[in-house]
């Protein structure tokens, strides 16, 4: 990103839970929006790799995310 962008961060205690995957989801969906304004999304979490690269398969399977 250049020095003129914008970042989001989001902060989200651990994977696998409704509200987590409900707000990433619903944003990562606006992420062509976001693009347009020179946004970038950043998730933040505790979890190990591992569990994201589970809760991913999990997103997709659901069609929360690509």
């Amino acid at each position: 990103m250049d020095r003129d962008g914008w970042a989001i961060l989001f902060s989200h205690p651990k994977d696998f839970t409704p509200v987590c995957t409900t707000e990433l989801g619903y944003n990562g969906g606006l992420q062509p929006e976001f693009a347009k304004r020179n946004t970038k999304i950043i998730g933040l979490s505790v979890d190990p790799v591992s569990n994201h690269s589970k809760w991913q398969r999990t997103l997709r399977r659901l069609k929360v995310t690509k």
